[in-house]
């Protein structure tokens, strides 16, 4: 990373956002060293400014966060850290340190949607996705019928792990569907914002 240290003497503030969620969970500092140690460690480590010294996140609570990546802004002097909270970030005990809940876990469709357009892309021996878009399209949504009426049939039933294993199936096959068609699923998500806004476009 190309960082500039000389606009808040030898800092930048860091931006730390949960990788699954897509929440912020926390704004810290660091220098040269505990870019260096968290990069080592694969563990957040802050320049702590009232400590004086480097500092763990959740050294003392065990409440790491692990290091999924790093990157600098436009100008160099912020970085964004994305990262996996072992546990509540905020000393408070709170999922951020801005008192917000962090329980949506669906920010991991994002990096489903971008697995399965690298099996489309890049067909690997073995690879349950790729052979499904080997298979053809007309296979394809066949295949997403068949899930929709499995979850059917378990909806009428009251077993619910099966109910969700079906959902599971039905959604990744949807999303296998979209790639294959070349649609984006943000582009489905406007269309349930524009119908919740009255269809104005």
């Amino acid at each position: 990373m190309t960082v500039d240290f000389n606009k808040m003497d030898g800092l930048v503030p860091v931006i730390v956002q949960d990788d699954l969620s897509g929440k912020v969970l926390m704004l810290g500092y660091m220098n040269k060293e505990a870019i260096a140690k968290t990069q080592e460690s694969g563990r957040v480590t802050f320049f702590s400014r009232s400590k004086n010294r480097l500092w763990v996140k959740g050294e003392t609570s065990g409440n790491f966060l692990e290091l999924v990546s790093m990157h600098e802004d436009c100008d160099g002097d912020t970085i964004l850290v994305k990262a996996k909270p072992l546990g509540p970030v905020c000393h408070t005990g709170s999922d951020t340190c801005f008192d917000e809940v962090n329980a949506s876990k669906t920010g991991f469709i994002d990096q489903l949607r971008a697995i399965i357009k690298d099996r489309k892309e890049n067909p690997s021996p073995g690879s349950y996705t790729a052979s499904l878009f080997a298979k053809g399209f007309n296979k394809l949504v066949q295949k997403v019928g068949e899930e929709a009426v499995e979850l059917v049939i378990e909806a009428k039933d009251d077993n619910k792990d099966l109910f969700l294993g079906e959902a599971a199936d039905l959604l990744f096959h949807y999303l296998v569907l979209l790639e294959a068609k070349g649609y984006e699923l943000d582009e489905v998500t406007k269309v349930l914002y524009l119908r919740h806004k009255g269809g104005s476009k």
